[in-house]
């Protein structure tokens, strides 16, 4: 039987905002599997960015358990978690979250500093990385310098630098143009082809629709699950 990486376990998250209470996660339930291309797609407030915090342990739930490789992430020091989050997860954001003031290859090299990489090692791999996403020639480049496709996959560079066995794309495309979406999708998929696990949150249809399992979320729930007919 596949892995289990990620599972949760009826999650509630409730926010309250003065005297009134916001329930984001109402009791929602996910398996996702080693090496599982999953999406979960639904409407403005339906609870994707809440649900992202949750699946990638950046957030701990109002009610619920979270496990992450059969750890419970609230039993978790915050710096034990962060260990295994840096080392588990790869994160790829819709604003890109790059620090403007390094290069390409330095945003590249800062995640594998939080893991006791040398330096020697940590820009080795930073370039190796940055050549697979085609960026070979922009590696001393900061932010400003670069179009927003180049900042999306210098990202997912940034992503792979601990060498994940799971990225969590949250909106990847949702900034881009048409062009530059297909290329970032492409290389997210050959990232799936390779053995990685991928979970795609999103409110594009069509490209939830190239997951093998998408998970339709409304009002904090999932209300339905289906697998992509190949």
């Amino acid at each position: 039987m596949t892995q289990t990486v990620i599972s949760l376990k009826d999650v509630w998250k409730v926010y309250h905002m003065g005297d009134v209470r916001v329930n984001a996660l109402q009791g929602l339930n996910l398996d996702i599997h080693q090496g599982e291309f999953v999406s979960i797609v639904g409407p403005s407030g339906s609870g994707k960015s809440t649900s992202m915090n949750m699946i990638g342990c950046l957030d701990i739930p109002t009610k619920g358990h979270i496990f992450l490789y059969g750890k419970d992430i609230a039993h978790l020091h915050e710096s034990d978690l962060a260990q295994i989050r840096g080392r588990s997860i790869g994160f790829v954001f819709q604003k890109f979250n790059l620090i403007s003031t390094l290069t390409a290859l330095e945003n590249v090299t800062l995640p594998m500093m939080f893991q006791d990489i040398s330096r020697e090692d940590a820009e080795e791999r930073a370039r190796s990385l940055l050549t697979r996403v085609g960026l070979a020639d922009r590696m001393h480049h900061r932010p400003n310098e670069l179009s927003g496709g180049q900042q999306q996959r210098v990202s997912i560079a940034r992503a792979l630098a601990n060498d994940p066995a799971i990225i969590l794309a949250d909106e990847p495309t949702g900034n881009l143009d048409s062009a530059s979406g297909e290329l970032v999708m492409d290389l997210l998929k050959k990232l799936h082809d390779d053995g990685k696990t991928l979970i795609l949150v999103t409110h594009e249809a069509e490209l939830a629709d190239q997951a093998q399992r998408k998970c339709l979320l409304k009002d904090g729930k999932i209300v339905k699950i289906q697998k992509r007919r190949d």
